[in-house]
């Protein structure tokens, strides 16, 4: 069974504790990230039956959330994840071609990982910055205005970074 380390569980008992009494529920997309986090960036079953029972919530319930956010990785996904944009704006604005560019450069379909385990490729639904199109995210940063010169800059970046880190 898996746990929290004990520096993250008091973390989320701090989460907890801003509800009141009956209202916890509140606190679990918060979990949900924690969670991600803690267990190797992607929410397995038990991570989400784990934080299901933190909450005193039917696993389902945590299931319905973590499936319908799309920053909740629901299989292991690579050290850098390229969520790109795919709705109305970013379509107009050529974010289709820069999906199938990132699919043919790293050989990779959506929601597929690179044999090397450092890139996945996931399509989101909008995230807000529509006059930035096309647009994606990766990590907490939005990446803009997106090229194919602009996405081997970027994989390029992303490798430079995990070579420093090793």
């Amino acid at each position: 069974m898996i746990h929290f380390s004990e520096a993250t569980k008091k973390e989320a008992e701090r989460l907890i504790a801003r509800y009141p009494e009956g209202k916890q529920k509140s606190a679990l997309i918060p979990l949900l990230h924690l969670a991600q986090d803690e267990f190797g960036g992607w929410l397995s079953p038990d991570a989400m039956d784990y934080v299901a029972g933190l909450l005193k919530l039917e696993p389902i319930e945590v299931y319905e959330v973590a499936t319908f956010y799309s920053m909740f990785n629901l299989k292991p996904v690579g050290h850098y994840v390229f969520e790109v944009c795919q709705t109305g704006p970013c379509m107009l604005r050529g974010s289709d071609a820069i999906i199938d560019y990132i699919k043919s450069t790293l050989q990779i379909g959506v929601g597929e990982t690179t044999r090397d385990g450092m890139f996945t490729l996931k399509t989101v639904e909008c995230l807000g910055a529509c006059g930035y199109a096309p647009m994606m995210q990766l990590g907490n940063h939005y990446r803009e205005h997106l090229t194919k010169e602009k996405v081997d800059a970027i994989i390029q970046e992303c490798r430079t970074n995990a070579a420093k880190n090793n």
